[in-house]
């Protein structure tokens, strides 16, 4: 059965992890994990101290060219009766001063990893347009 706005936002905000998809420039999907943070109608992720094969992520340079992103989260069981998706479109960019600052003391307040080593690379806000989302149940 179809998600109002509200309960795919609600159970999108309870996730740990969400996937983001991005588009390149010539059209090609990219699609990474994230840990997000949320607040109202916006979402953001930082680049943070895990390892990364570069500086450069493709993330940063898809949504420099193209700001549009999709987020999704999902349950997956056995029991099909208790599977559910949610998904949050919106527009990305980056974020600097009191917004980032703001963004991260929230990442730092919704994951202890983060507690002693804040994330210091780019923090991306997403602009909510469309929660949008599934249950069986």
């Amino acid at each position: 059965m179809r998600l109002t706005a509200a309960e795919a936002r609600t159970r999108f905000v309870g996730a740990r992890v969400a996937r983001l998809a991005t588009v390149s420039l010539g059209g090609a999907p990219h699609l990474v994990p994230i840990t997000f943070a949320a607040d109202g109608d916006g979402v953001a992720f930082a680049v943070d101290h895990k390892p990364k094969r570069t500086a450069r992520l493709q993330r940063l340079r898809n949504i420099a060219a193209e700001p549009h992103v999709c987020l999704l989260v999902d349950v997956y069981t056995d029991d099909w009766n208790h599977l559910w998706w949610a998904r949050a479109d919106g527009e990305a960019h980056t974020v600097e001063g009191e917004s980032r600052a703001a963004w991260v003391d929230r990442l730092r307040a919704r994951y202890p990893q983060y507690q002693e080593n804040p994330p210091e690379g780019p923090v991306v806000e997403i602009a909510v347009t469309r929660w949008s989302g599934w249950s069986a149940s």
